[in-house]
């Protein structure tokens, strides 16, 4: 508009030929090792809006591939560590950042997180393969110094689970909801990977919870109640629980009933505040 300054010009920044740097490196996309590797500068950048990063941010990267991700990461947050598995695109990655990244090489699933997390209120943003998508994100879930956000890149249908609601729950919904809020945030097509996966893949984002819905003592037995609910789905939940936990019929459905939960519904019309309900009408049933 007249009479306003004109914004100072910005030259483009230039990105590289990821098909180019496949081919210098001798590269092929390992279906074993469920690379796929994100090439599409634009959803890239939304990735990183999700994220919600600051230069306050320190980002854990798991799967950083060819680095277009981290490229964008380092630009946006405070510090950046990316787990890279494949050792000659480790190497890679260390010479095309520098200081810019910290670059470990292993498996995200063996390592020692202790010794790889930035800092004590940090960021993950993923490329997660389906195989190894719940493991990894029950790993960060369950530590001791979880992250106060997850930004996961997965197969479509698992971020469709991850966010479920009633009455579509199962146990991945329950246990990762228990955690987080959870939210796909967008879809992405084939197109944007080299090679183009055979699935959709979708982000989505966690935002774990600043308090627990139960005392960490209580995880193990509460998640023992859910498996329970979840072992034979097509059952009433008294029926399911009881049989599971080789409990009385009646004792199920009067714990139940007692937490405000009708004993013939079924598991996965169940949300987590109710499933919370319901291990306290189970409590001392699965101390016994």
């Amino acid at each position: 508009m007249a009479g306003e300054s004109a914004s100072p010009h910005r030259e483009p920044r230039e990105h590289p030929n990821w098909r180019e740097i496949l081919r210098d490196l001798d590269v092929h996309p390992s279906r074993a090792l469920g690379q796929n590797f994100l090439h599409d500068q634009k959803i890239v950048e939304r990735i990183v809006r999700v994220a919600r990063l600051s230069s306050a941010d320190d980002v854990l990267e798991v799967g950083p591939g060819l680095g277009i991700l981290t490229s964008e990461l380092t630009a946006h947050a405070g510090s950046v560590t990316a787990v890279e598995l494949d050792a000659r695109l480790a190497r890679r990655l260390r010479d095309s950042f520098g200081e810019r990244a910290r670059i470990v090489e292993g498996d995200i699933l063996e390592l020692d997180l202790d010794q790889v997390i930035p800092a004590s209120d940090y960021v993950v943003v993923a490329n997660l393969p389906y195989s190894i998508a719940t493991a990894v994100i029950q790993r960060f879930l369950e530590h001791h110094q979880p992250p106060k956000r997850l930004v996961l890149m997965v197969q479509r249908e698992v971020a469709e689970r991850m966010t479920a609601r009633p009455p579509e729950m199962s146990i991945l919904a329950v246990a990762v909801q228990f955690y987080a809020h959870a939210k796909v945030e967008f879809r992405i097509g084939s197109g944007a990977f080299i090679p183009p996966p055979r699935v959709e893949s979708a982000v989505v984002r966690l935002e774990t919870r600043e308090a627990p819905l139960l005392p960490i003592n209580d995880h193990q037995a509460f998640f023992r109640l859910v498996r329970a609910g979840f072992s034979q789905r097509r059952k009433r939940l008294d029926n399911a629980i009881a049989a599971s936990l080789d409990i009385q019929k009646r004792s199920a459905a009067a714990a139940l009933s007692e937490s405000g939960i009708e004993p013939s519904r079924r598991a996965e019309t169940l949300d987590v505040p109710e499933w919370v309900s319901a291990y306290e009408g189970f409590r001392e049933l699965l101390n016994d």
